[in-house]
């Protein structure tokens, strides 16, 4: 059991890792996508002149903010800078957009300065520090934009043209649908960013260049499964879940936080098929019907989705009938589990504490108790909510717990983060959803951990 959960948090962490070199800069891919949208030649407002800017964009500005933000990841400013260098040397040295290219050079750039940091900082002599640093920065970049442009770029642009050609061919064997077998489940297991923005979002741009749309961009993001789920416990669920489901339906169709259903598919696993039919169906209507979007929509929610469609009713339409059709075939399936299902309790509450209690209990653990039992006011000096890219889920989370804590009288100061940007501080109560709560632990194993299964009915 425990090397399962610890190859997960590897797959996550993999994951993460990706994502979070993409989703800080989804308002540069955002606005790449207005732009394509209003100024190319069969946009709303064609204009030559700026829609020449729609390519040196895709080409340069995204990459490198990519790998910017990758070597930032691992080295702060320093290794930032260095990443990005390297990025340009990937980009120059190849005839593709360079997003797999700057994910590669980016960390490799902020690991290397990283690398070199800890050899010599300390033996700087005094008043050379900053001569040492700008020249190591600069002949390490050097190096790494040689590397990238001469081996890097050329490689990672037969490999790109090699998964564009098997997405290609997936696609025109009408096979497409048959990835949300693993789509669906992934993303209750925490994945989604990482497929969405470490995955689909490169390889859809990569689409958009030369198509204009990319049907990749509505594979994770379309909130039509978990809305069906959600309809069908509003209508059919027991107890806390299924008043829940209805604040849950708004947060996760319109706010496009898909989280919020996660918990609610992971109390009755059985309801994986619903995920997936709803996620199969959805995908073969957007193939059908060649719907597709002109840049990632993020949040997923219809509105963002709505947005990004491609000029005119119908693309607008096809992507909705989409959507629509996801959502009924996963209700359907979600229904007719729900109907059948002869279990008295089905409280939410009671769910999330036995799934917590026997977690705790295979892995020799003592089961946790109340948090007004368990934690007091001097231990607590502030309160994080984290979640994978600590934009969504925990923005909502966090704002939940600030109203409880001012309601309190507290005085407790109360943020979001991502889990990969936390640091092990004291006093710190880390608030998770509980299939993250192994990562936050590692991150920083001196703060007080609690794990909530659903933001909106969370016993704890």
């Amino acid at each position: 059991m425990e090397e399962k959960v610890s190859l997960k948090v590897r797959v996550q962490k993999l994951g993460t890792s990706l994502s979070n070199m993409v989703m800080p800069n989804i308002g540069a891919f955002i606005a790449w996508g207005v732009l394509t949208a209003l100024f190319i030649p069969d946009g709303y407002l064609p204009n030559e002149q700026l829609a020449a800017i729609v390519s040196p964009m895709l080409t340069y500005l995204l990459p490198t903010l990519i790998g910017y933000t990758g070597g930032y990841v691992i080295h702060g400013q320093r290794g930032a800078v260095v990443g990005a260098i390297a990025t340009v040397g990937a980009i120059t040295g190849s005839s593709v957009p360079m997003f797999i290219g700057a994910m590669v050079m980016g960390p490799l750039g902020g690991w290397a300065i990283k690398k070199f940091d800890e050899k010599f900082q300390e033996k700087i002599r005094p008043g050379f520090e900053m001569l040492v640093n700008n020249f190591s920065a600069g002949l390490v970049g050097f190096a790494l934009l040689l590397l990238a442009f001469y081996a890097i770029g050329p490689v990672v642009s037969t490999l790109t043209g090699a998964v564009g050609n098997g997405v290609e061919a997936i696609v025109n064997a009408k096979l497409l649908p048959l990835a949300n077998i693993i789509i669906e489940p992934a993303k209750v297991l925490f994945l989604n960013n990482a497929l969405n923005h470490g995955i689909f979002t490169p390889l859809g741009a990569e689409q958009v260049s030369q198509a204009g749309k990319s049907v990749l961009f509505l594979l994770e993001a379309n909130p039509g499964p978990g809305l069906g789920i959600l309809l069908a416990y509003a209508l059919f669920g027991k107890g806390s879940a299924k008043s829940s489901s209805w604040g849950a339906m708004v947060i996760h169709f319109f706010g496009g936080i898909h989280e919020i259903y996660f918990p609610y598919v992971m109390m009755k696993p059985v309801l994986f098929l619903a995920a997936i039919a709803g996620g199969v169906s959805g995908t073969f209507t957007f193939q059908f019907l060649d719907a597709g979007l002109k840049s990632p929509a993020s949040p997923g929610s219809i509105i963002a989705i709505m947005a990004m469609a491609p000029k005119g009713m119908w693309p607008h339409l096809n992507v909705l009938l989409g959507v629509l059709v996801g959502a009924i075939v996963s209700f359907l399936v979600a229904a007719l589990i729900l109907r059948a299902d002869k279990s008295t309790d089905d409280s939410l509450e009671a769910a999330q504490a036995a799934t917590q209690a026997a977690k705790a209990k295979s892995k020799g653990q003592v089961v946790p108790v109340a948090i007004d039992t368990n934690i007091s006011r001097d231990s607590v000096e502030k309160i994080i909510f984290a979640c994978d890219a600590g934009m969504g889920s925990s923005a909502m989370g966090a704002s939940i717990l600030r109203d409880k804590v001012k309601k309190a009288g507290l005085g407790i100061p109360v943020s979001n983060q991502a889990i990969s940007n936390l640091v092990d501080t004291p006093k710190t109560l880390i608030v998770t959803q509980e299939e993250l709560t192994p990562r936050a632990k590692g991150k920083s194993p001196s703060a007080i951990h609690v794990s909530v299964d659903n933001f909106l009915a969370s016993p704890r």
